[in-house]
Parts: C-alpha cells; structure tokens; sequence
C-alpha cells in the first residue's frame, strides 16, 4: 500500500469538492479540531497542535478557494452580455426604406 500525505490531500480535496460531502466533511473537520481525541493528542506540545494545523490549514485552503470560484462564477453570469441593463447602448445601423 503505497500511503503519501498527497494522497491524503487528494481524497480530501475530493471530498471536499463534492457537494453531497461537502458539509459532512467540514463539520468533521471542525469537530476533529475540537475534539480532544487526536492522533497526536494536544497534551503534547508542539507534536499534538500539528496535526490540528494541518486540518486547518487544509480547511481553510480548501474553503477559500471554493468561494472564490462561486464568486467568479457569479461574476461571469453578472457580466454576461446577453443580459440586458439600463445602461446599455445599442449601436443600430439605419436604412432607408422606400
């Protein structure tokens, strides 16, 4: 079994990017943090805020850039020309009819 810290991020990214997981996740994410039981427990210095830092920083990374991307996606849709606003012009070449 190959194990690596990017595979690890790699499903949690994942689960983080589907949106049927997607709240599950955080919420386990903040309870780990919370939670006294760790897999290195706070009580040691230094060794048990590690991996508390990591899932933040993981969360936090992750979040943030979900967020930006439903901002951009939201300014992509706000700029679209085939919508029209009040302050628009309308450049119309005319012709004469007979």
């Amino acid at each position: 079994m190959n194990f690596s810290i990017q595979s690890v991020y790699n499903w949690y990214r994942g689960l983080l990017r589907n949106p049927k997981y997607r709240w599950w996740v955080i919420v386990a994410s903040v309870a780990y943090i919370v939670s006294p039981i760790d897999i290195s427990p706070d009580v040691f210095p230094i060794v048990g805020w590690i991996d508390d830092g990591l899932i933040i920083s993981l969360l936090v990374a992750e979040v943030s850039q979900l967020v930006k991307e439903n901002l951009e996606k939201r300014s992509v849709r706000s700029a679209d020309p085939r919508e029209k606003t009040s302050d628009s012009t309308v450049d119309v070449d005319s012709v004469k009819v007979d």
